[in-house]
This record gives C-alpha cells, structure tokens and sequence, in this order.
C-alpha cells in the first residue's frame, strides 16, 4: 500500500465511506452465506459454487483493504475555487505545442472518479512532472516541464474548471 496522501472532497470521501460501509455490511455477510450453504453441499473439492463464492470473498476483502488504505490517507479539502486557476480538483484541458488537439483530465488522485464509472478522463497527480508544472497556471498560460524520459515539453494551459 502507498503512503502517499489522497487528496479529496468531502464528498468522494463520504462515497468511499458509504462503499466500504456497503462491503463491509451487505458484501461481505452475502458471500459468507454463500460459502456456508456451498460448504452444507459437502464435497468441496468438486463444489464450484463453494470455489466461486471463495473466490468473490477474496476480490471483496481486497477491496476493503483498498479502501481503508485510500482512507487512512484521505486528506479531506474543499472544492477548488472556479477561477481558473489549475490545482488538484481541477478538469483541464491542454495543447502540446506543436499539436492542433486537445487533452483533458482531472488534475488529482483516481479516487474522485473511482465512485462514478460514467466519467471517462485520464487522472494526472499533481506531484507528476506534467502535474507540478501546470499548478498555478491560468488558462492562456505557457509552460514546460521534463518529462520522465528527459523530453522538454511545452503545454498551453486551455481551460481549467473544478471537476
């Protein structure tokens, strides 16, 4: 598990709460009926509903140290302001000098997206070459970063609005 901090809104935190709380108290006690029931069958060497069921309680209990890991370093804050200035909580849009296309993502960490599957945008961490050069910038800004592979790159800052 990491030991880099997470920063999130009140909100995504009381989902991931809410998400944990779910595995934890509905999840979890339906596969252990599961694997009992399956057990009362007998013969667990051939019994795939005892095996699956087995199975699922891994992938749940996983989950649940996820989860408690992400909150344990949770760093609950507010929302960013909508003034145009690029910082964690923020969607931004960016052009690579040279390209005519656009690129947006959420400058922050996977767990303000991780509780809603219908948003589909690459996630970039702030403490990331491309995140710390851009924090602070505004929309019309210029500015270049190394990237990992010692690359100078210049983005245009497009827009940035709270997520």
């Amino acid at each position: 598990m990491s030991t880099e901090t997470i920063w999130v809104t009140q909100e995504a935190y009381d989902r991931l709460v809410a998400e944990l709380a779910r595995l934890k108290n509905e999840v979890l006690p339906e596969i252990t009926q599961k694997i009992a029931t399956a057990r009362d069958e007998g013969d667990l060497k051939e019994n795939g509903g005892y095996h699956a069921a087995r199975e699922e309680q891994g992938k749940t209990d996983a989950q649940i140290r996820q989860l408690e890991d992400r909150l344990r370093r949770a760093e609950v804050g507010e929302a960013p302001a909508d003034d145009g200035l690029v910082e964690a909580g923020m969607k931004v849009t960016i052009r690579f000098e040279g390209d005519t296309d656009t690129e947006t993502f959420l400058l922050g960490s996977r767990e303000l997206l991780s509780m809603d599957s219908s948003v589909d945008l690459d996630v970039y961490s702030p403490t990331s070459p491309l995140g710390q050069a851009i924090t602070g910038s505004s929309a019309g800004d210029t500015v270049s970063y190394e990237a990992p592979n010692g690359k100078l790159l210049t983005v245009e800052i497009v827009e940035a609005k709270p997520f």
